[in-house]
């Protein structure tokens, strides 16, 4: 019995058979990028003298479970291609045909291929790459083998990409994939600093002479165009936050993070009047400043929050813990009265509330760390530096927000915890309740070596 390797109809057959110089592919996760990338260069690698190279933005993402490596490692050997891991990453054919497989982790790093040829191209996730790491890649794009020269990248929606502006014409005004303009072809030329686009590559010779229009398509594919892909994952998708689930299930090329989108004043339903006794941990969370409110400013807040996380209980068809925010201390005062406040706190939540708090970068955070420590003794206290953004940090727990996961101790603090929720992250003048959710979020749901680089445990 002979296997046969074929791409799913629809979009990936699509994808796999256009004749465009630039082709784009996907636009919600799920889709079967990577069996398409693996797929594509299979028609010529029996062409000797044909060379090709795969991007990944970090050198970390070419290899593992379901990687591009991975995805060719299950194929290749089977048409006799000999693999090489060290030093680098590459498949070599029996008629002498390459596959690379490089990063560009650095804007800088696109340098390295100067004076280099590819035929064929193909970036992995397009829209985590520099605008002009694309550009100089596709000067680099040409050969002599007998196979047009051509670029294949595939991603998934991100609207302050570049890739969301050159695939404007394939997207809607609401900002889902037009279907009647899927796969359909469009030529460009750049006249200065502007691509000028026409439908035919006639129209742009009229104009243009001198010059040899590209084309570019993009194919739009969404999860249910996969039928071979993970039953369950649909189910893990929906789990997402609203900008990552319309994002990566709904192929949303238009959603990004604004007020009401994060966090949404509605979702916020599950109100009590005492925590609930399921809790399994505390945290005190802290998000610090430092300048005394005066008559002429409105600096920023240092805000506690007590926040917990309960035992798993029925959600849908599984179980699931929920957020708990029981209790709130706020100031807006100099650094002094803000040690005595987080002193006083942590002495009168007890020994077994962890005080967690969010540390400046480099060695005044370091410093910052250690004087905590010594301010609060013998409390447990944990120290993070944010290695992202407050966006990142906060869907931690927009999603259990969304699903009424979220419970949330009655209190005269109540209005501001939901009215920065519900602005966050481009409404509001303040957002240091959410910021200080958010480190207890982390804590609370991730793994000690990722949420501490600073941990000290004495006297408990």
């Amino acid at each position: 019995m002979t296997d046969v390797l074929r791409p799913n109809p629809g979009p990936q057959e699509a994808f796999l058979s256009t004749a465009a110089d630039i082709a784009i592919y996907g636009g919600a996760a799920g889709s079967g990028k990577s069996f398409a990338t693996a797929l594509d260069p299979l028609r010529h690698v029996h062409r000797k003298g044909y060379g090709a190279i795969v991007f990944r933005r970090e050198a970390t993402r070419l290899v593992g479970p379901g990687s591009i490596w991975e995805e060719t490692s299950g194929i290749y050997p089977a048409f006799g291609a000999k693999a090489r891991e060290s030093p680098v990453l590459e498949w070599r054919f029996p008629s002498g045909a390459l596959m690379e497989f490089r990063h560009l982790q650095h804007e800088k790093d696109r340098l390295g291929h100067s004076g280099k040829q590819y035929a064929g191209i193909y970036f992995d996730e397009l829209t985590e790459f520099e605008e002009s790491q694309f550009w100089f890649l596709l000067s680099r794009n040409r050969s002599t083998c007998g196979v047009r020269p051509y670029v294949r990248a595939t991603c998934n929606p991100d609207p302050d990409s570049f890739v969301r502006r050159l695939i404007d014409w394939w997207i809607g005004g609401d900002g889902l994939p037009i279907q009647s303009r899927s796969a359909v072809l469009r030529w460009f030329v750049r006249d200065g600093h502007e691509l000028v686009w026409a439908d035919t590559e006639a129209e742009l010779l009229a104009r243009y002479p001198d010059r040899s229009p590209l084309s570019l398509t993009f194919v739009a594919a969404s999860l249910s165009d996969n039928p071979k892909g993970d039953p369950s994952y649909r189910d893990k998708l929906n789990a997402l936050p609203l900008i990552e689930r319309s994002r990566l299930l709904g192929g949303n090329w238009n959603m990004r993070a604004e007020a009401g989108t994060v966090f949404n004043r509605t979702w916020f339903r599950a109100f009590v009047d005492a925590p609930p006794t399921d809790v399994v941990r505390w945290v005190r969370a802290w998000d610090l400043a430092a300048t005394e409110k005066t008559a002429s400013n409105d600096p920023d807040w240092t805000e506690g929050v007590l926040v917990g996380i309960t035992k798993p209980r029925p959600y849908r068809d599984t179980t699931a813990p929920c957020i708990v925010i029981a209790d709130l201390v706020s100031a807006q005062v100099g650094p002094g009265s803000v040690e005595e406040l987080y002193r006083v706190t942590a002495d009168r939540d007890g020994a077994n509330v962890t005080q967690a708090f969010w540390q400046d970068p480099g060695q005044a955070g370091k410093d910052q760390a250690q004087r905590i420590q010594r301010v609060l003794g013998d409390r447990r206290v944990e120290t993070m530096p944010a290695t992202q953004n407050k966006i990142a940090y906060a869907k931690l727990w927009s999603a259990a927000a969304e699903q009424g996961r979220v419970i949330i101790v009655r209190a005269d603090w109540n209005a501001r915890l939901i009215s920065q929720a519900q602005s966050f992250p481009t409404a509001g003048v303040h957002d240091d309740i959410i910021d200080a959710v958010s480190r207890g979020a982390h804590a609370l749901t991730q793994p000690v070596e990722r949420r501490t680089r600073f941990l000290t445990v004495r006297g408990i």
